[in-house]
This record gives structure tokens, C-alpha cells and sequence, in this order.
């Protein structure tokens, strides 16, 4: 879920490119060239069953994935078909299995959901099959600017965007009116922290030292017109970190703001916590994803939760960090990956089209509560009626900034929790300089994690 060059999609014009095979790196053009000799001799009349069957491996969830590989599958006509295989629950598991399966050419993974942090990892170790110019053209068309640049690596499109997310700011109607904060203009961190104080409240933001903290760390430097990563590099030693440039310093300065009105448990707290203070704490302001949203409802349905608390709440785009200065939101999601050896590149892609229809992604939406990646399916009148905040979600991922781009993404992230946890003991100035040495230190094998 990276920029690059530490750039939002809004700051800068979309570059969605594919290169010539001449131009590729050798690795993918021998794994591409050995997937389409595969694909023309089934063509020819070679094993046409095992050529038309398609592994997918998703990441887990309600059961969407597996009822659009149905549909696609019918859909087909007898094309080609495709099975769902699960990977584990926490996405740098996933990466781990994906990784060692294709670092050994294991030929059955034709398809795959990736989490966007570690796409660039895989392209740049040739286990993604190169996308076809025409089928890049038609997967980023109407879609939302931050899906893009979280396909993307070194302004080519290498992987399928499918769905996106980002954390929008939730708040109750009663405290902000009582306050007397205007929520139809922007807000920044600043002014929550004030209501804190003044309503005796709490922010619930992510302060776990967990995959959360890195997330709410890098919003806050692309909120500040800033990157954690300003030059990204295959040598570590050629990389540059913008974590002592006046952005981090900002983003330093709000985290050390938020921390004593982020709760009793706000060194513990992650996505799920947050929710929970919400609904039955005292937290009058919430960064989180839309999954809020689906979840109150349940509550209330199943009777845990009272009807009124849902009905307090409130929902508009990420807090700024300076005034004049748009905010950059968290942006996540899924994008779909096709397997380098696979010995159906070609219907895999096919596949990954279906998989990512403007029809798939609003039944995704609405049955599974994961926001689309195309910007069409925030019209649609069901996704609208199950989800009422589905305009500013797309505004937010128009807006929202991926986080670093970089092949060291899983060191990169880890140092950033160690040094920035917990949000209390950070000082602005000093704090980011730790985390820069310890970065680098790390890349170079001076030092582990």
C-alpha cells in the first residue's frame, strides 16, 4: 500500500505503464515466455483440463472471494475455472507463504490476493507475471487514484487493483455539537485534541505497537506533505528517509498531542479496541476503516448494542494536520497478483478481470464490506443504502496515500513500530532520527529486528 516517491495519487498525475519484453527484467521474461509456451500448447491440443483450472489464494473473509471465483467460473463457459485456496489470517503470513511457494516456481499459484505493502517485493523478485498493456489499460480505468499507485512499482502496473480501503473519521453528533465543532469543515488533529480536553473524552487511534502504528504514522507524514520513504532504491544504501524533514517532525508532534487523551489502553489499542471504546467507552472521535459501520449495525440487531448509538454517529474525511493542508488517508485494501509460473498467465488474467467487474466489487461491497476500487460502484443505489458514507470513502481514497513503497517493506515497518511505540515517548526532532538509523542499520545487515 505504497506511493511512489512518497507521492499521494492526488499530488500526482497517474503514470500506469507496462514495458516491452525487451526491456523487462530477464527473470520475468523467462517466467512470462515459459507461462505463454505453456498456454499455446494447450491451445494446440495439450492437457486442456489442467490448462483451464485456476488456483486462487485468497486472504480470509465472508466468503466473497470464493462466490465471485463461482461466477467467474460460470461466466467463463467452460474457459477456465477457478478454485479458492485460503492462506492464514495476518497478511505478513500470507506474504511468507506466497513467497517461499514461489521462490521454489511452484507453477499452481495462478492467482493471488495481496495485500499492497508487499507487491513491490514481488515484482522486484520476478514472481508476478507482467501485465499485458491492454489489460492494464482496462483494470485501472474509473479506478480510484490510491488503488492505482498501490499496484504499481517503478511506474509500471504489476499486480490487478480489486478493492480498496481507507480509514475515514468517525465522532459523535452529541459531543462535536455540544463542542461546537463545525464537522462540515475540515478538522484537524489539533482541534480534536482541544474537545478532548474541554468534554473530558478520548480519541481512539492505533497505538498498539503493531502494523496499526505504521499506518497511523505514515498518514500523518503524507498528511504533512511529507514521506517516510523520499527515494526508494534496489541498494538499501541508496535509499532516502524523510523521517527527519519537518513532515515527521508534525506527524511527531500530533502523535506526542493524541497520546494523553487516547486513553487508558492507548499503547494496547488497535483497530477492534478502538471500536469497542466507540460504542461503550468514552472515545468522542475514532480513526478507523469502514468496517465500524456493519459492525454496529450487527450489534444492534443481535441485541448487544442500543439502536442509539449507532444513530450518534458521525463520519467524515481523515483529520489534517495543518490546516491548509489536505489530509492523506490510510490506504489498504486487496490487489490481485498472477503468479509468474503459472502455466496459465494468460487465462489467469481473463480471470482477474472478471474477478475485479465493476458487478463483483459492488456484490463485494455490499455482502462483504470491503469498499470498491472502482469509482462507479460508490453510485450504486444498494451500496449506498447499506453503506450512507460510501461518498466520502471514495473521496478519501482519492486522497489517501499507500504506505512506503519499498521491497524492504516488512524491516522498514518493524523498526518504525520499535521506535515509534509507545506514541507517549516520542519526541519530535529526536524520535525520527532513531527510527532513520535503525532503518538503515538493518539494511545493511549491521543490525536485526
Amino acid at each position: 500500500m505504497s506511493v511512489p516517491d512518497g507521492a499521494t495519487g492526488a499530488r500526482r498525475g497517474r503514470t500506469v505503464t507496462t514495458r516491452s519484453a525487451e526491456h523487462r527484467r530477464g527473470r520475468l521474461a523467462g517466467a512470462s515466455a515459459a507461462a505463454l509456451l505453456a498456454s499455446t500448447l494447450a491451445a494446440c491440443g495439450g492437457d486442456t483440463g489442467a490448462s483451464s483450472q485456476l488456483t486462487w489464494y485468497i486472504n480470509p473473509d465472508s466468503g466473497g472471494q470464493a462466490e465471485i471465483a463461482s461466477r467467474c467460473t460460470e461466466a467463463a463457459g467452460g474457459a477456465y475455472t477457478i478454485e479458492v485456496a485460503q492462506l492464514p489470517r495476518e497478511s505478513n503470513a500470507q506474504r511468507e507463504q506466497l513467497i517461499r511457494r514461489l521462490a521454489a516456481e511452484d507453477d499452481s499459484i495462478d492467482l493471488m490476493s495481496l495485500d499492497p505493502p508487499y507487491i513491490p517485493e514481488f515484482a522486484e523478485a520476478g514472481f508476478l507475471a507482467p501485465v499485458p498493456e491492454d489489460v492494464a489499460q482496462r483494470v485501472t480505468e474509473g479506478v480510484v487514484e490510491s488503488a492505482v499507485q498501490g499496484s504499481t512499482w517503478d511506474d509500471e502496473l504489476v499486480a490487478v487493483p480489486f478493492w480498496a480501503n481507507t480509514q475515514l473519521l468517525w465522532y459523535k453528533k452529541s459531543v462535536v455539537e455540544q463542542a461546537g465543532l463545525d464537522m462540515e469543515q475540515p478538522v484537524t488533529w489539533e482541534q480534536m485534541v482541544q474537545v478532548a480536553e474541554d468534554q473530558g473524552t478520548t480519541i481512539a487511534a492505533q497505538g498498539i505497537r503493531a502494523e496499526a502504528l505504521t499506518v497511523w504514522l505514515n498518514a500523518l507524514v503524507e498528511s504533512a506533505g511529507g514521506s517516510i520513504i523520499t527515494e526508494t532504491a534496489e541498494n538499501p544504501e541508496d535509499i532516502q528517509l524523510g523521517l527527519t524533514e519537518d513532515p515527521a517532525v508534525r506527524a511527531a508532534e500530533v502523535m506526542n498531542a493524541v497520546a494523553p487523551v487516547g486513553g487508558p489502553a492507548f499503547s494496547t489499542a488497535g483497530e477492534d479496541a478502538n471500536v469497542t471504546d466507540f460504542e461503550e467507552g468514552d472515545a468522542a472521535f475514532m480513526v478507523n476503516w469502514p468496517f465500524v459501520w456493519p459492525r454496529a449495525l450487527s450489534a444492534v440487531e443481535a441485541g448487544t448494542l442500543d439502536a442509539s448509538v449507532p444513530e450518534d454517529y458521525g463520519w467524515t474525511l481523515y483529520p489534517r494536520v495543518d490546516e491548509g493542508e489536505p489530509s492523506a488517508p490510510p490506504y489498504g485494501g486487496i490487489n490481485i497478483g498472477v503468479g509468474a509460473f503459472s502455466r496459465n498467465v494468460e487465462a489467469a488474467y481473463e480471470a482477474a478481470e472478471c474477478i475485479v467487474s465493476e458487478e463483483n466489487q459492488s456484490y463485494y461491497f455490499t455482502t462483504n464490506g470491503n469498499p470498491a476500487s472502482k469509482a462507479a460502484v460508490y453510485d450504486d443505489p444498494e451500496v449506498l443504502e447499506i453503506f450512507p458514507m460510501a461518498p466520502a470513502i471514495r473521496e478519501s481514497l482519492e486522497l489517501a496515500a499507500p504506505r512506503p513503497q519499498t521491497v524492504y517493506y516488512s524491516e522498514v515497518s518493524g523498526a518504525l513500530q520499535r521506535v515509534y511505540h509507545p506514541a507517549s515517548a516520542v519526541v519530535p526532532g529526536e524520535t525520527g532520527a532513531e527510527a532513520a538509523d535503525l532503518i538503515l542499520a538493518v539494511l545493511r545487515g549491521e543490525q536485526l529486528l
